[in-house]
């Protein structure tokens, strides 16, 4: 196994509480982990290195929360939104016509495209949602894409009703929770529910999350983001690993999120979009809630792939300090994934990293917009300089 040194790290923030940030520091890689970090004077000899120039380092992004398997194009549905008109669920429709359309290649190329854009952005973990197929072989096809992308694939064929149930939204119900379901869980480690006005109701979205659990998926959640609702109070009585979008709550809401394992996901990259209110952070985190941040990408309502940009939006918007926008887009990301080898760097976790053209990450919300990233590290391997 040949072992690679990275030395002259300035600013090394690592998210493992037991060492915190580390200022001149280093770190070796061994075989798609790390092995070794502390002070670049004490660095032990590796096969080969690089000196990173006092460049800020920080573990990859971890982005838990995207639909980037689509086709077609929804901009004059956000110049509609920019001139007055409200965002509602129902132009999820118009992207089901053009995925259905799509062939499989063309899918791969687009939803690839995307993830090469978040890579040279410095996001090395990305979730992928089906979604935009919402019959059983574009469901099925559609997560066969993702798993060639990811490992974090997520069965969504409740993301609205199609318009060919619209008048038998309960029969969608039992399609997505039966054949649906079983044609595309091959292809997914999670399931997921649009459970908001619109979309599915409370029970809806309960026969459905059980029947993924039954499936052996984990439970993800699409709550609260339009109005208050039972999304986030269903998500933390199933025990799912993420409620996302977490805009509109209640004292009980917080309450349910800070006494569980559930993860708030907050995604302004929405609310930028939709020119809709954005989540308080500050009133979860000082609640003891754990806090994830991620894209939303799509093409309706956040058509962005940078988690910097999201970073931005949640230190100006929200209420978090540069520090919990960087964790939440990290560690808090891999929390949502309920990974601990990711969004951290610490011996055995994957060597996942970024080196950012700053001293420090606040950078990332200071200068918003500003290409930051250097490099980026993926399983050890360097992808981008």
């Amino acid at each position: 196994m040949t072992a690679t040194a990275l030395t002259g790290i300035g600013l090394l923030v690592t998210h493992d509480p037991e060492v915190g940030d580390l200022r001149d520091a280093a770190l070796v890689i061994e075989d798609e982990r790390i092995v070794w970090v502390g002070p670049s004077a004490q660095v032990p000899d590796a096969d080969d290195g690089t000196d990173m120039d006092g460049r800020c380092v920080i573990p990859g992004f971890v982005d838990s929360h995207t639909h980037v398997v689509f086709a077609g194009d929804r901009a004059a549905e956000f110049e509609a939104r920019m001139t007055g008109q409200p965002y509602t669920a129902g132009g999820i429709r118009s992207t089901t016509i053009a995925t259905r359309a799509a062939t499989d290649d063309e899918l791969l190329g687009h939803a690839a495209n995307l993830l090469a854009e978040m890579l040279a952005g410095g996001t090395t973990t990305t979730e992928i949602k089906t979604g935009y197929g919402l019959s059983t072989v574009d469901e099925q096809r559609c997560a066969q894409v993702a798993a060639r992308l990811t490992d974090e694939v997520t069965f969504l064929g409740a993301h609205v009703v199609p318009a060919e149930y619209a008048d038998r939204p309960d029969d969608y119900v039992e399609l997505v929770a039966g054949p649906m379901l079983a044609a595309a869980a091959p292809y997914c480690r999670w399931v997921d529910v649009f459970c908001e006005t619109g979309a599915f109701d409370v029970d809806q979205a309960r026969t459905v999350l059980s029947a993924g659990r039954a499936a052996g998926l984990g439970l993800r959640v699409h709550a609260n983001q339009l109005s208050p609702g039972p999304g986030v109070q269903l998500a933390v009585e199933l025990g799912a690993a993420s409620a996302d979008h977490c805009t509109h709550l209640v004292d009980a809401d917080i309450d349910a999120l800070a006494g569980s394992a559930t993860v708030a996901t907050l995604l302004p990259g929405a609310e930028f979009s939709t020119r809709s209110p954005y989540p308080d952070a500050r009133r979860l985190l000082d609640a003891g809630v754990t806090v994830a941040l991620a894209t939303d990408c799509n093409p309706g309502s956040s058509y962005t792939s940078s988690m910097a940009f999201c970073i931005a939006l949640a230190v100006r918007e929200t209420g978090m300090s540069p520090a919990e926008a960087l964790w939440a887009a990290t560690a808090g990301g891999a929390r949502a994934l309920r990974r601990d080898d990711i969004g951290v760097i610490r011996l055995g976790a994957r060597a996942d990293l970024v080196a950012l053209e700053a001293p420090t990450p606040v950078h990332l919300a200071y200068r918003p917009g500003v290409p930051l990233v250097a490099a980026t590290w993926k399983d050890g391997q360097p992808l981008s300089a």
